[in-house]
């Protein structure tokens, strides 16, 4: 009997592990799956050793746009900066086929970052996160990958997620209504905006807390997954979030959150250029970011097994982007 097509598999984790062992010279490897995403995440443990195995689904990503990431963290570490970075098999290899039940898949081993998640930074490490990212947007502004990312834009981040999302709104017009209305005041207000002033180059694009670990007052930033060319202060924004969620769970007030920013501007500055411009974009970027994510867990609906994406969710999800407009945005 034929095997029948599948969209989703997860790959075994023993014989993931017996295959890092032969590829990469290791022995006595244990593997575990960390997590199902849009990607699968798998820890790789030895003695005295740690490693990140990710394999990519090939309707998230393409080969190219893997190859591009890859490219990316190469250039980062190879000038300096604090990255978990892909290494090499005993071919020289970053990249890993697996032809999976679905077809081909695509594995990456990266340096585990040490350290752990830090959601309640002093202010020194709020410093050395600004100064990490703008040490890496020295460099992301300056180069241009041989392998195409996708562009962070107003059509990637507004008009788009807005048609993607607009079938879940049926029964919701006034919420898809107001998103609309929105996205229009933010692409208005970005328009305002003098191109020259704001930095352009590659971005990380997801620069939460779940992104970098902190081992003492060594930095390390993972997961470029969503690494593409649009606006640096992209990153700022991404990170804002961090500080908006911080502030409507109730472990910080808006005034220590916004004292907390500036903290991180400081250090950004101390490294790099930043316009007043940038700043005040900041905010509009943070709207496009929450939108792009809405629109990204509905794509990928059926890839993901995001259940919790549904009427109650969505809804509850307006009312976060409506709050975090009302608290951030002058139009």
């Amino acid at each position: 009997m034929d095997i029948f097509p599948a969209q989703y598999s997860t790959l075994s984790s023993m014989a993931l592990g017996r295959y890092i062992e032969e590829k990469y010279g290791f022995a006595g490897i244990t593997c575990k799956l960390l997590l199902h995403g849009v990607s699968d995440t798998y820890r790789i443990e030895g003695e005295n050793v740690k490693y990140i195995l990710k394999v990519y689904r090939s309707s998230h990503r393409t080969l190219e746009e893997i190859r591009g990431e890859i490219e990316l963290l190469n250039i980062l570490h190879e000038r300096g900066a604090k990255v978990a970075y892909p290494l090499r098999d005993l071919h020289g290899e970053q990249i890993q086929p697996f032809n999976a039940i679905e077809g081909m898949r695509y594995g990456v081993v990266f340096m585990f970052a040490p350290g752990n998640n830090v959601y309640d930074f002093s202010d020194e490490q709020l410093m050395i996160i600004g100064r990490e990212m703008a040490f890496n947007h020295t460099i992301t502004s300056q180069i241009e990958l041989g392998y195409e990312r996708k562009p962070y834009t107003a059509e990637t981040t507004l008009w788009r997620p807005l048609e993607v999302v607009k079938p879940w709104f049926a029964e919701e017009s006034a919420d898809y209504a107001y998103l609309l209305e929105l996205a229009n005041q933010v692409d208005q207000k970005m328009a305002t905006f003098d191109n020259a002033s704001l930095s352009s180059g590659y971005c990380h694009y997801d620069y939460l807390p779940k992104n970098f670990h902190f081992d003492g007052n060594l930095f390390t930033l993972f997961d470029f997954d969503f690494a593409g060319k649009g606006y640096l202060a992209n990153d700022l924004a991404s990170f804002l979030v961090h500080f908006f969620i911080h502030t409507i769970t109730g472990k910080i007030t808006k005034e220590e959150a916004d004292r907390q920013f500036s903290v991180f501007i400081k250090g950004y500055r101390d490294v790099r250029t930043l316009s007043d411009e940038e700043i005040e974009a900041v905010p509009f970027l943070g709207i496009m970011f929450w939108l792009f994510y809405l629109g990204f867990q509905v794509e990928n609906f059926d890839d993901w097994s995001n259940s919790f994406v549904g009427p109650r969710y969505l809804k509850e999800r307006v009312a976060i982007i409506k709050r975090f407009s009302e608290m951030y945005c002058r139009f």
